[in-house]
């Protein structure tokens, strides 16, 4: 159960062989390249991002022509298809990089177009709206005033009488005059002439009555001649848009050449990225960083070909928190990988989770959904995606092979329940024979509840105990003797004293236990502290085995939960007594019931793991393992 053993990389090449350096390293994909500490040169200097800003800027370049592409011409990709795989040579085939580079410029040029066009054709639906119950106004809208008078254009509330605006007339002695232009649900559009001598009595009047004036600046004409002018300037946008929206899915096939790109580009930004945690003489690079220590060969041989001088060495203790850590699994262990990043990796020295949570998150999942035909389909969809699309992530690595050993559990305690989508074979046979049938079980959620609550909370005194004996020899090999014997071995001996206890065997375990307790739980404490350290340590440790246990009481709910569901969905569709209803009802029950304990029996059994179990023994805080390599996302890298 112990982490890769991690080594430190120090090294010093000229810089007319950095770029080559990094793009071998990259290949070789096992280093992380760390961040230079000032302190250990201070005389250097950082390198530039320069080029990484250019990698950056090229990477978001194909991200928006892709995206621009599939938004009009997606492509369509069948649900589980593979990744092709592509080597190295191909993937960087300089004779692809300026046709698309040109591909993606033009599409951009396109978007921005029609970026353009949409605002335009925008503003020129907002100004026809402002327009239209102008149509039927004779008088250019330039027109504000005269030598003599001045011309109000805008409109009232549609509430407005006209008798208002006849009183306002009459009040200016006839200096005024208006026209109501339209009306309709929103608005009244008006024409009010006023002599200039009146100008400010009848702005302030019709301002008090609601009057909002209309802005046509920089429109000269009738509101009709410009109605049919923007009429035709939206009658060609539209062509335009239709024009460039068909040129961009003539583009179609450069589809896939700009997934490549994006792949090809985010390896060049992850290098360039890489580059700038350097440091830099006039004529030398500097460089550090951590790689397993099962790849030294590999990196002695690389390095040979080089320019360059370079150290090797183990970290120091004092180093442990700086080094990233890289777990080391088999295929059965390599799954769990992904509960424990959820949780937060161990730190580097500490243990490995993965060898002894595995046997426990597979068998507490399996007993929580205790299913014959959940755990088929778990085991298929496992196998057809694995086989399938080949997942590259970490996550869906992870996570695909987990479902699978999580269906074989499932499969498993589902024939000792005799399981089946509930009780599914039992109802078919009696719709279509009438006749009483049931699978063989060893035992029925239904019936041995209590059984099933003691086995358990079983598991979880064993599931606790695994991890207490991990504390114990951790504190061994640490020379933190006394602290394994006052905090594992004493409720060892308690919790084997009070089984012989039980048994009638012999009290005299459990009295040596209680004296352990005694004496460990004051042993650093002075006078009256004693006491309270005694009756604290046996408070905590009480309360906490039994609320612990108790937890796992969660395996039979979810068991019992489970059955019941899919029970009770079976029953409803037999209740007609037609075979084609039943079906119907069930399957559509199991599907919901199905997904429910799919996400439910995870959550319960990530919370059993991380709260019940590596409380007793794990230390947390690692850092992930990031080397530097081919990370594509379109594409596979084939290996050489």
């Amino acid at each position: 159960m112990a982490i890769v053993k991690m080594k430190q990389l120090q090294l010093v090449a000229p810089c007319e062989e950095r770029d080559a350096l990094f793009l071998a390293l990259q290949r070789l994909g096992c280093v992380e390249i760390s961040e230079f500490r000032e302190e250990a040169a201070p005389a250097v200097s950082k390198a530039s991002t320069e080029a990484l800003d250019e990698a950056l800027a090229l990477r978001q370049t194909y991200e928006n022509a892709l995206a621009l592409l599939r938004r009009y011409a997606p492509k369509k990709k069948p649900l589980l298809a593979a990744r092709p795989e592509l080597n190295e040579a191909e993937l960087f085939d300089p004779r692809h990089v300026k046709d698309t580079y040109e591909a993606a410029q033009k599409l951009l040029a396109m978007q921005q177009r029609i970026t353009a066009l949409r605002s335009e054709r925008a503003k020129g639906e907002t100004l026809l709206a402002s327009l239209l119950p102008w149509c039927k106004y004779e008088v250019p809208l330039e027109i504000t005033e005269t030598e003599s008078t001045t011309l109000f254009l805008g409109t009232f509330p549609p509430a407005l009488a006209e008798a208002q605006l006849g009183e306002l007339v009459a009040s200016l002695e006839g200096l005024a005059q208006f026209e109501i232009v339209s009306r309709d649900k929103s608005a009244a559009t008006i024409a009010f002439l006023c002599h200039k001598s009146v100008r400010t009595e009848a702005d302030s009047a019709l301002k008090a009555m609601g009057f909002t004036r209309s802005n046509f600046r920089g429109i000269s004409g009738t509101a009709e001649e410009n109605i049919s002018r923007l009429t035709q300037r939206q009658i060609l946008i539209d062509s335009e848009l239709a024009e460039l929206e068909g040129d961009i899915r003539a583009m179609a096939d450069y589809h896939d050449a700009l997934q490549l790109a994006l792949d090809r580009s985010a390896t060049e930004c992850e290098r360039e990225e890489a580059k700038t945690r350097l440091a830099a003489t006039e004529r030398t690079v500097l460089l550090c960083g951590w790689f397993p220590a099962g790849r030294e060969d590999s990196l002695r041989a690389l390095l040979a070909g080089y320019t360059c001088a370079f150290e090797i060495s183990d970290p120091a203790p004092e180093d442990y928190p700086e080094v990233p850590v890289l777990l080391k699994n088999n295929r059965l262990t390599a799954p769990l990988s992904m509960v424990t990043e959820m949780y937060s990796l161990p730190a580097y020295g500490a243990v490995d989770p993965n060898p002894l949570m595995a046997p426990f998150f597979i068998l507490f999942y399996g007993i929580m959904m205790a299913d014959m035909g959940y755990g088929l389909l778990m085991m298929l969809a496992s196998y057809i995606v694995m086989k399938k699309t080949k997942p590259k992530g970490a996550t869906m690595r992870h996570l695909v092979p987990l479902l699978g050993l999580c269906g074989v559990s499932t499969f498993i305690m589902g024939a000792l329940t005799g399981g089946f989508f509930g009780d599914f074979p039992t109802q078919v046979v009696k719709i279509l024979t009438g006749k009483d049938f049931a699978l063989p079980s060893l035992f029925n959620p239904l019936d041995d509840t209590l059984m099933i609550l003691i086995g358990s909370m079983a598991l979880g005194a064993v599931h606790i105990i695994t991890g207490m004996a991990v504390s114990f020899v951790r504190k061994i090999k640490a020379g933190r003797i006394m602290d394994a014997v006052w905090e594992e071995l004493t409720w060892w001996i308690v919790f084997i004293g009070i089984a012989l206890m039980v048994l009638g065997v012999t009290s005299m375990v459990l009295a040596l236990g209680g004296v352990m307790i005694l004496v460990g739980a004051g042993w650093n404490a002075k006078g009256f502290g004693k006491v309270t350290a005694v009756f604290s340590s046996l408070y905590n440790h009480i309360t906490g085995f039994f609320g612990d246990i108790l937890s796992y009481s969660r395996l039979m709910a979810l068991m019992l939960a489970g059955s019941v569901i899919a029970q009770v969905f079976n029953t409803l569709g037999a209740i007609p007594g037609n075979i084609f209803i039943f079906l119907l009802i069930s399957f559509a029950g199991n599907a919901l019931n199905f997904a429910l304990n799919l996400l439910g029996c995870y959550v319960h059994d990530l919370r059993l793991q991380c709260l019940e179990s590596f409380g007793k023994f794990y230390e947390d805080g690692g850092k992930p393992f990031r080397p530097l390599a081919f990370n594509t996302t379109y594409v596979d890298i084939a290996e050489k």
